[in-house]
């Protein structure tokens, strides 16, 4: 049976652009595009693991918004629980520590990227999003 993994993501928002972040070449899903964050500790809401994370991985601090998205996805080495946050960044810019790459993008660019699948269910929801403000 594979294992159940609970992970966070930021959709950190700046204006119109949304963060995007590249997967390094030596972790599972290398390559591939996804929104930061991590795996949630026992003890801990998918918020504060969102905050810890951000803080560990770019150096920043973020304010947690609305859930965007729940996504489960399996992958050949796990069940991910994917839950997406939007995010704004309130001290701080991001830093590559464990990213090989960052990009912002609007709504409508997001696809130009090759996402893990299990960000694809948010990126559709932002995409619907941000064409309905327009």
């Amino acid at each position: 049976m594979k294992k159940n993994i609970r992970v966070v993501g930021a959709v950190i928002i700046d204006g119109d652009k949304i963060l995007c972040a590249q997967r390094g070449m030596e972790k599972s899903l290398p390559g591939l595009w996804e929104f930061p964050g991590g795996k949630i500790e026992e003890t801990e809401t998918p918020q504060s693991a969102l905050q810890r994370e951000i803080q560990e991985e770019m150096h920043c601090q973020v304010e947690i918004g609305e859930q965007v998205e729940h996504t489960v996805y399996e992958y050949d080495f796990g069940i991910v629980h994917l839950t997406t946050f939007y995010c704004q960044l309130i001290e701080g810019t991001p830093v590559l520590t464990e990213h090989i790459e960052i990009q912002w993008l609007k709504a409508d660019e997001l696809d130009q990227l090759e996402w893990a699948p299990a960000d694809i269910p948010a990126i559709e929801k932002l995409k619907k999003t941000y064409q309905a403000q327009k």
